[in-house]
């Protein structure tokens, strides 16, 4: 080797590191620009933070970072006029594993008491490396400000690097990628410019292309989540969010915040104002994009929990390293405590918002059905969300909250009813009601496929046991009814010849207090799953079982009188009990079980009627 060109050798975990960074670490290869620009816009922030104390070093008012294509010489340049490296930093930085000029000079910062501070973005250590993923040599040639000395280091990522003097005007570092045949995309312009729109569109220091001898600006340049709120007009949050979510609505609520102390991360997050167009059922993840000092990393961090993917924005944070994959954000503590203190804040705009029962009702309708999976799957949330549900009712006009609800419950009444189906105009009509409609007690309505499962895992509000009015027994008798109602039937003798008809159909036959107009109603057993459930089931082909529906008889309806007398002479009771279950089953939204036998029984019926 010559005087002016010195020969390292990887040490053996630098030689493990690239093997990996190139095989396994990142998911995708475009990932190398967005980690060496990362590193460009960290040594500008660096030098304009030394010139704070160092006037010689300030930075340059044009200062940016160029991305130069040679598509004939098959290289990509990134040059940039940040605080540069030595002869030894770059040794330090690039030739040793876990040595970081960011991570040091990170260290150095929170020792000092200086109140401006950068905000650093990328450890120069592991994400550099990445370039090798589309770059068979990669050569840095750096020149330290404040000093006149310039330096290439150059490898080809096997098992050495050299490092030799070079000439550079100003202070800064230009990387010279040496593409591979297999990564030409990263050669062209339009390519480059995407990668950084969607990895780096928002680090504020100003990023080019060249393209045909010109250099076309790459970034928005602005990290909107990061200004003060009194800074941003909300035609400007208007315009981020349709670009974020490529949509063309208004967000319904803006959620902009800092949260500093044991955590440091700025968020910018939106509730739309419009439920978007799906075919088919969406992706269940949220994707909110997490950021690490501005750099875009990934919208698949899990930031909010699936019962609030609803949510679009941006959470920043300065706790994590930003040259970790996205695989490995999964199992850090911070990203969990930021998670929590993410959803909480959204939980806590919901619950101001809902004071304005008009305009709450717009997002309900856009997104109550996702928000009440939260009930289902989230016991820590369980109780912060109960009080946002809305439901329609039996007694009122309007959306209707369990608070609300449980004001009004008669005091007498022990618990909270529900009447869940698959259309809320179809249940307001259920015979299912009149017995409630008689005593005046109100009953919620429910018709999102959700409504099936999540009462289950809530089970009570406010002390009270929330309560399908379809399963088991529910005893109304406390309550009175205001008009005084007409004898009951004895249905001593026709509830047992009604079991041994319905034996295959119906797990039982009573009496209920429920009725009012209706001769018939179905119940589900006590320990069952409850009507809705097992049509639920039946559609989807699974076998009820032993949890068929009760059947209830009204004792005061005129059929259920007419068919008690007949039970004392009548051989056969077989067709009738049919025909009580079929109407019951129409009643409830299903089918009768043999539709050609139910309707030849009612025409013979009214063929009757009519003689």
């Amino acid at each position: 080797m010559s005087e002016t060109v010195e020969r390292h050798e990887f040490n053996a975990e630098v030689g493990r590191l690239l093997d990996l960074v190139v095989h396994a670490l990142y998911s995708e290869r475009e990932i190398f620009l967005r980690e060496l620009v990362a590193n460009a816009a960290d040594a500008i922030d660096k030098r304009r933070f030394e010139a704070l104390t160092q006037s010689d070093l300030s930075v340059p008012a044009d200062a940016r970072i160029r991305i130069v294509p040679d598509k004939e010489g098959r290289r990509l340049i990134i040059t940039d006029p940040g605080v540069g490296m030595s002869k030894a930093e770059l040794a330090q930085n690039l030739g040793t594993i876990a040595r970081s000029g960011t991570l040091a000079f990170a260290q150095t910062l929170a020792e000092s008491q200086a109140a401006d501070k950068p905000s650093l973005m990328g450890q120069f250590g592991v994400g550099f490396y990445s370039a090798f993923m589309v770059a068979d040599r990669v050569e840095v040639t750096s020149r330290r400000a404040g000093s006149e000395e310039a330096w290439t280091w150059a490898s080809d990522g096997r098992g050495d690097y050299t490092l030799a003097t070079a000439a550079r005007a100003e202070p800064g570092t230009d990387i010279v990628l040496h593409i591979k045949a297999d990564a030409d995309e990263y050669l062209e312009p339009i390519r480059l410019q995407t990668i950084i729109r969607k990895w780096a569109d928002h680090i504020t220091i100003p990023i080019t292309v060249a393209q045909d001898g010109k250099d076309e600006p790459a970034n928005e340049g602005t990290a909107l989540w990061r200004k003060p709120k009194s800074e941003v007009s909300e035609e400007s949050y208007t315009e981020f969010y349709r670009h974020l979510g490529h949509v063309f609505d208004k967000p319904w609520a803006t959620l902009h915040w800092r949260a500093e102390g044991a955590l440091d991360f700025s968020a910018l997050l939106f509730i739309p104002g419009m439920k978007p167009f799906q075919a088919v059922e969406g992706d269940r993840e949220s994707r909110v994009r997490l950021h690490v000092r501005r750099m875009f990393i990934t919208d698949q961090a899990g930031l909010l929990p699936s019962w609030l993917r609803f949510v679009h924005g941006v959470v920043d944070t300065e706790d994590l390293p930003l040259n970790v994959s996205r695989e490995m954000l999964q199992s850090t503590p911070v990203l969990a405590r930021i998670r929590r203190a993410v959803a909480s804040r959204v939980l806590s705009e919901l619950k101001m918002r809902a004071r304005d029962s008009q305009d709450y009702a717009t997002f309900w309708e856009n997104f109550g059905a996702i928000l009440k999976e939260g009930i289902w799957e989230d016991a820590e949330s369980r109780k912060d969300i109960a009080p946002l549900l809305r439901f329609r009712s039996s007694a009122l006009e309007g959306w209707v909250s369990l608070p609300d609800y449980v004001a009004r419950m008669k005091p007498e009444q022990e618990a909270i009813y529900i009447l869940v189906g698959d259309d809320t105009d179809v249940l307001s009509k259920s015979p299912q009601l009149e017995g409630f409609r008689a005593r005046g007690v109100e009953v919620l309505l429910m018709a999102d496929q959700i409504d099936t499962f999540w009462p289950e895992r809530l089970d009570s509000f406010d002390a009270k046991p929330i309560r399908s009015i379809t399963q088991g027994t529910v005893d109304l008798s406390k309550i009175a009814l205001p008009l005084e109602a007409d004898e009951a039937a004895d249905l001593s003798k026709l509830i047992p010849r009604l079991k041994e008809a319905l034996k295959a159909d119906a797990s039982d036959v009573r009496v209920t207090d429920r009725l009012v107009d209706s001769a018939v109603v179905l119940a589900a057993p006590q320990h069952g799953p409850d009507l809705q459930m097992q049509r639920l089931l039946r559609r989807a082909g699974r076998s009820v079982g032993s949890d068929l529906a009760v059947l209830e008889l009204n004792p005061r309806h005129p059929l259920i009188r007419k068919l008690a007398q007949r039970a004392e002479t009548a051989a056969d009771l077989t067709e009738a009990a049919g025909t009580l279950l079929d109407l019951a089953r129409l009643q409830d939204g299903d089918s009768p079980r043999d539709p050609v036998a139910f309707a030849r029984r009612v025409a013979e019926a009214l063929a009757g009627e009519l003689r």
